[in-house]
């Protein structure tokens, strides 16, 4: 088991959790296209008992009759999803992973509700973000710097 760290965007919200596998996947539902704004939820499962919360507690948004969503109130990051009851595991988004480019996709969830047309988008056009002038003249003038 190896133990691996995450948190929100303003960094509120720490945790860290022992895993043993980089797989992970999609959630296509609704409610997760709804929870994270976006055409798909990346997750990683992992065991609610190697879950530990570094320094303040996530809020929790009861999603459904049947689950919860930890998240940070201050900047906003979704977190993850968890059962009320009934399941040993939870999951985390992979977006607050400190190093989400390790998991490895291996399923899609929700499949109902997946928009095929985003799945393979590796022949659109690429830009870096410091390759974008506008936007690296306005971190340099806020900040002195872009960020990292």
């Amino acid at each position: 088991m190896e133990t691996v760290t995450g948190g929100c965007q303003c960094g509120r919200i720490r945790y860290e959790v022992g895993i043993d596998n980089d797989e992970a996947y999609l959630c296509h539902c609704r409610m997760c296209q709804k929870a994270t704004g976006g055409f798909a939820a990346a997750f990683k499962n992992v065991k609610r008992a190697n879950v530990r919360w570094l320094g303040d507690e996530p809020d929790w948004y009861a999603s459904s009759p049947i689950a919860r969503r930890p998240f940070c109130s201050r900047c906003g990051t979704p977190l993850g999803f968890a059962f009320l009851e009934g399941s040993e595991n939870m999951d985390l988004t992979l977006g607050s992973f400190d190093n989400p480019g390790r998991f490895t996709p291996v399923s899609h969830f929700g499949a109902e509700s997946m928009h095929a047309k985003w799945l393979d988008t590796s022949a659109l056009k690429q830009m870096r973000t410091d390759e974008y002038q506008p936007l690296v003249d306005k971190w340099v003038a806020a900040t002195g710097e872009m960020p990292k």
